[in-house]
């Protein structure tokens, strides 16, 4: 287990090296989270998603999809996100979330994870 931690915190780390600032913040408030091993465990064909304390919940004016295609506003900017970006397995939180990388060109998506538009 103490293993599978280490290659986790491991990739989180090189997935935020061209970064400014990293964005890993892992700081433990999800530690008792029933969810937190599924977080955990997230990835996209761009890899891991690091863990929910990564991730940004996204309120539903705030992403759509159109054509079979994700947008989302992240800082009042419209990005598309990468097809290979989208989780596909189903959503056990419920709500939509994005994992976001701010770098010198910008905003990129590591991970969407879609949720229910009400």
């Amino acid at each position: 287990m103490r293993q599978r931690r280490l290659v986790l915190l491991l990739a989180c780390v090189l997935a935020a090296l061209p970064i400014k600032r990293a964005t890993a913040r892992d700081d433990g408030r999800y530690a008792n989270s029933p969810l937190k091993p599924w977080f955990d465990s997230l990835k996209s064909n761009k890899g891991l998603c690091c863990s929910v304390a990564d991730g940004r919940v996204v309120a539903d004016p705030d992403w759509d999809s159109k054509d079979g295609h994700y947008r989302v506003r992240i800082d009042g900017e419209w990005i598309n996100v990468p097809d290979d970006a989208v989780i596909t397995e189903p959503n056990r939180a419920g709500r939509t979330m994005v994992w976001p990388i701010k770098g010198s060109l910008g905003i990129t998506i590591r991970c969407f994870l879609p949720g229910t538009m009400s």
